[in-house]
Parts: C-alpha cells; sequence; structure tokens
C-alpha cells in the first residue's frame, strides 16, 4: 500500500524533494501515524512548525469554528481575527506593526522591501545595498534566495535581485568590512537553522545593532525557525536584549497552517511601506489568523516557555552525554528545542534513514548534522525515547 501512494505521488507531483519513502496520515500528540498504522516519535514537528505537537483539541476547534464563519475575504476589509492576531504578535515582541503573510519566505520579501523603502524614504534611491551571511537561508523565492548565503541555491538562478554583499556569521569585524555607503540593512538569523543550528554570540548581535544604529541601517532578524518559543523565548533575540528594526516569523506561528509575518519597529513603520508598495491576497485572511491567536493563546495557557526552558535543558544534557559517548558526534550546538550534533565520519542521512526505521523522526541540517525540532511539548521521558530510539539506529 506504501509503494503504491508513493509510486502515485511520483507520477503527479513536481520531483523538487527526495522524499523518505514514508506516507503519513495522522498524528496525536508528539507521535505521527503512517497508513499502514507505524508510530513514529516527531522530533522534526514538520521543519519546526508543529510546536503544539498534534491535535490539541482547543486548537482543532478554534479552526473549526472559523472555517464554520468565515475563511477569506481579502485584505480590503476588517476582520477580528486579523486584529486580535496582529494585537498578540504586537504584545509578545513589543513591536510596532505587523503584516500577515502566506509564508517565512514571503516574510523575507516584504522585510527586504520594507529596508529598502526605508533607505529611499529618507536618503534617495543610491542606498539599497543589504548585507547577509554566508551559510544562511531565507527562502526559495528569488529575493529570498539572493539573501541566502549558499552558493549552490542561488547560482541556478542567477541573476537575482543585485546589491547583496556576504559577511561571516559572528564576526563583527567582517560586517564591518562589507558596510558602504551604499548600505541599507543587514539581515541575519538570530540561530542559524539549515546552516547547520549556529547561534549568534552576543557581543556579535549587539555589535552589529550598533553599527546599524550608527549608520541607519535596518536590522533584520529572521525567527523563522528559531522563533516562536522554540529558544525559551518567544523570540531568541529577547534573550540577548537586541531588538531587531524588522523581524520574520513563520512556521510555529500558525502550527501547522500555512502563514508568517513580518513585523516593524517604530522606525521603520513611520518611513516605510504606504498603500501600494505590498500587498498579498491570502495574508492574514479570518482562518489562519484564527489560528495565530489561538496559538498565542495556547502559549500562555500551556507555559509553553517556561517548558521548553525546563525540557530543553534536560534534551541539552542529554545530546551532551551521546557527544561523550560517541566519537562520531563531534559537537552539540544550539539551545532549548532547536540543537544541533555535528557528526564526522558517518553519512548523516544513514543516521536519519535508520532512526526513521526505528519509528523516530529527525532531520538534517547543513550537511553534516542532526537536527532536533521537536514539538515544544514533548517531556522528558519523549527525550528519553528518543535518546533510546537514536542509540538502537547507530548501533
Amino acid at each position: 500500500m506504501v509503494n503504491e501512494y508513493i509510486e502515485k505521488a511520483e507520477e503527479n507531483i513536481l520531483h523538487t524533494y527526495n522524499r523518505y519513502q514514508v506516507v503519513l496520515d495522522r498524528g496525536e500528540g508528539v507521535r505521527l501515524y503512517g497508513v499502514n498504522g507505524k508510530e513514529y516519535l516527531d522530533f522534526a514537528a514538520g521543519i519546526g512548525v508543529q510546536s503544539l505537537g498534534y491535535g490539541n483539541p482547543e486548537y482543532v476547534e478554534a479552526l473549526q469554528a472559523q472555517a464554520a464563519r468565515l475563511t477569506h475575504i481579502s485584505n480590503l476589509y476588517y476582520s477580528v481575527p486579523m486584529m486580535e492576531a496582529a494585537e498578540k504578535v504586537r504584545k509578545a515582541s513589543g513591536m510596532e506593526k505587523v503584516f500577515f503573510t502566506n509564508s517565512g519566505t514571503e516574510a523575507i520579501e516584504g522585510a527586504l522591501k520594507v529596508a529598502r523603502k526605508y533607505s529611499y524614504t529618507k536618503y534617495g534611491p543610491d542606498r539599497y545595498e543589504i548585507i547577509a551571511m554566508n551559510h544562511s537561508f531565507h527562502g526559495r523565492s528569488m529575493g529570498a534566495l539572493a539573501v541566502t548565503g549558499k552558493e549552490q541555491y542561488r547560482t541556478p538562478f542567477e541573476p537575482l535581485i543585485g546589491g547583496v554583499r556576504f559577511a561571516e556569521y559572528n564576526d563583527l569585524e567582517s560586517v564591518k568590512a562589507q558596510v558602504t555607503d551604499k548600505t541599507c540593512a543587514v539581515i541575519l538569523e538570530t540561530v542559524q537553522g539549515e546552516g547547520g543550528i549556529y547561534t549568534a554570540k552576543e557581543e556579535f548581535l549587539r555589535g552589529v545593532r550598533a553599527l546599524c544604529d550608527q549608520h541607519d541601517l535596518l536590522l533584520i532578524l529572521d525567527e523563522i525557525q528559531c522563533g516562536m518559543g522554540r529558544t525559551g523565548h518567544m523570540f531568541a533575540w529577547q534573550e540577548y536584549g537586541v531588538e531587531p528594526d524588522v523581524m520574520t516569523v513563520a512556521k510555529a506561528l500558525g502550527c501547522g497552517v500555512p502563514v508568517g509575518a513580518f513585523v516593524v519597529g517604530k522606525k521603520a513603520a513611520e518611513a516605510s511601506l504606504v498603500p501600494g508598495d505590498h500587498g498579498t491576497t491570502y495574508g492574514g485572511n479570518p482562518f489562519v489568523c484564527a489560528a495565530v491567536s489561538k496559538v498565542f493563546d495556547l502559549y500562555e495557557k500551556e507555559h509553553i516557555l517556561e517548558h521548553v526552558q525546563k525540557v530543553g535543558g534536560y534534551l541539552t544534557q542529554k545530546l551532551d552525554a551521546l557527544v561523550d559517548k560517541y566519537e562520531f558526534f563531534t559537537e552539540r550546538r544550539g539551545k532549548g528545542m532547536i540543537q544541533g550534533l555535528e557528526v564526522s565520519g558517518r553519512p548523516v542521512g544513514e543516521i536519519v534513514c535508520k532512526a526513521l526505521d526505528n519509528g523516530l523522526i529527525i532531520i538534517t541540517a547543513g550537511t553534516n548534522v542532526l537536527r532536533f525540532l521537536p514539538p515544544l511539548v514533548i517531556t522528558e521521558a519523549d527525550v528519553d525515547e528518543m535518546v533510546e530510539k537514536l542509540e538502537r539506529s547507530l548501533a
């Protein structure tokens, strides 16, 4: 049955993903089930999306109620779910204005437009360059690709949008060296996800913030993967006390529905996008905003941030113990529930496939990192089970 489904998918779906040979059917809590009934402990959460796990009854009820009421009206009109969701994003971030998108990639596109429009408004057309980081990942559209610091992703689609310079992550002098009289913004991930789970050093992030203030550049922080509580703070930058001018967020923002947002601070809000500069047909529709609103309610009700700090600490200890035990695990990186184990001398993809055989879903980052992005509601017992399944897969 599984093979028949896979064959049908390959007949009809453009082959842009090398999918694992599993057909998933349903989820419950922190577990997924295949069409053949096999159970999997999920430590990938749909690439960091399903923070509340699967089938949370209050979340499901909120979506069912909104679907029965109203799903879409366009952005020509107001809706109550959009107002409520935007207010909760503002409160959680402390920033000024929100624009809802359909994805993280679209949030990046909007953030880049904010930066260029801000500089155009204040300084004219000659300040348009953006400094991005090597090994970064911001999405697959032409604009997001242009600021993604991996040549293998960019090269087949060049020429992309121009005016992008690349610096080294966690190297402030490298960023300073790229600043010119044409620079308008710096974009980086507070925790690099696809690049291998690298966390920004405090002195680096503070230094970039000071550099942006000195030259009146906008600081764009990409929190699409590391935000929404994954590090134990609602947004990873809040731990540093370094507020961006623009933040992008998606993935767990809707915990399963396709929604993202870019959020702007006061300075950017007052001198960037105006009516006619940006838009989206589906973005911020009542259905997805009902999901966003309920996500923030459930984070508060279930004390998700405190839970991540506690269980994320336990996960850290267990991953550190694996590094001590196995010589091919050379380093643990990350924090909270965005973690990575660097692998040396063994194909990381082989480990992922064997883990899948043993009922554990984990994914990779970069070329040699096991990535752990579990639902934020996992327990210490789930961590223990993950370690047991992973060690069985290493045998």
